[in-house]
């Protein structure tokens, strides 16, 4: 096979492959590099092309710190107005130079601003993490993660699984899933229930659900978004389908929101099992891209089955391709499924052509206000 396509003559090179790599070969040489930095006129694209090498080289670092804001509550102490130092460095257990030092790192990534007397402010990043638990929980999450990607190699070599990130979602690694004790789920579930609400508000904000009669969320974990479209829309039934150990979660957390009379809850695997019938609408919020194409197919067939003539599917992810977000996709997405062991992001073209072949027979993107957090599909059955 290999000798086969290596007699196959490669295309001939179109005009914008030549000029792409008569470039490449004009950047690479450090005389043009030279120059490049020295002549007025591409003077200040050579610093933007350092500038973004150095923050891929620095981005661990930025993170961190980032990291230490989160764990010694810098936003919190903040909330309520500028402070000086010395306040600061008594409320996070600091000395004065350790504070200044994170304070003025905090300030070159906008976490913090510097303000007049010597005090600190929230900065236009820091003040978005105000109230914002979704977010904090996921960086006190990344540490798993950068921990497997210390040695980025031997995690592209080595056969998947065995990581942190692969125990920490127990159900990834594991063959008969649906019997995971409660022991086993509640961290990943509470991660996910902290970081549902910014999804839930783009899902709700792009679609109406109004129309629908019932809908199941497949894979809804504690039941965080079920929650915020049962609150935005009090006639609608709701469903909840995730592994035993989950749906009990989920159950108690219906109670607790005052919504266990209109939901339902449903304890089983979707890789071995039909779904419950009844709802004329099914969401996969973050579920897909979980999930290897086999196992992904697989389930949008029992999505399919599940659904009445005309019922909908929304299907929610962050996706490949996605226009202004290509690194959340591609390199984010694309390492954090490498280490939990399964998944991977895929396009939306990708996704609506593993929907036909599931059986629905139209699908369309909806826009969303946020599409880096989340793409949505909508499908008919």
């Amino acid at each position: 096979m290999s000798d086969r396509v290596a007699d196959v003559p490669p295309p001939a090179p179109s005009l914008k492959e030549r000029f792409l790599a008569f470039r490449d070969r004009m950047v690479a040489d450090p005389r043009f590099r030279d120059w490049a930095a020295r002549f007025p006129l591409t003077r200040p694209l050579a610093r933007r092309r350092a500038r973004a090498l150095f923050d891929l080289n620095a981005g661990f670092v930025y993170s961190q710190i980032l990291a230490a804001a989160v764990r010694l509550g810098v936003f919190e102490a903040l909330r309520e107005g500028p402070r000086p130092v010395p306040w600061l460095a008594q409320r996070l257990s600091l000395s004065t130079d350790a504070t200044i030092r994170l304070m003025e790192a905090a300030a070159a990534l906008k976490l913090v601003a510097p303000r007049s007397g010597g005090r600190y402010g929230l900065g236009a990043l820091g003040a978005a993490l105000v109230d914002n638990p979704g977010v904090a929980a996921m960086v006190e999450h990344h540490a798993l993660f950068y921990a497997d990607l210390a040695a980025p190699v031997a995690l592209l070599r080595n056969p998947r699984g065995g990581t942190r990130l692969a125990r920490y979602w127990a159900y990834a690694g594991h063959a008969e899933a649906e019997a995971l004790e409660a022991g086993a789920v509640g961290e990943y579930s509470a991660l996910m229930a902290a970081s549902q609400p910014m999804i839930a508000a783009e899902i709700l904000a792009a679609y109406d659900l109004s129309r629908h009669r019932r809908l199941m969320d497949v894979g809804g974990g504690e039941g965080a978004f079920l929650c915020a479209a049962g609150k935005r829309h009090p006639s609608l039934g709701l469903v909840l389908f995730d592994l035993p150990a989950v749906a009990e979660r989920a159950r108690a957390r219906f109670a607790r929101e005052g919504l266990a009379a209109r939901a339902e809850v449903h304890g089983g695997s979707f890789h071995s099992e039909g779904l419950p019938r009844g709802a004329d609408a099914i969401s996969l919020v973050r579920v897909v891209h979980d999930h290897d194409d086999a196992e992904a197919r697989a389930l949008l067939r029992r999505v399919h089955a599940a659904l009445p003539p005309g019922g909908v599917l929304l299907l929610a992810e962050p996706m490949s391709g996605t226009p202004g977000a290509e690194p959340v996709g591609e390199a984010y997405f694309g390492f954090y499924l490498l280490a939990m062991g399964r998944g991977r992001p895929r396009r939306m073209e990708e996704l609506q052509a593993m929907l036909r072949e599931a059986g629905f027979r139209d699908s369309r993107p909806l826009p969303t206000r946020t599409p880096m957090l989340t793409s949505l599909l909508l499908a008919r059955a």
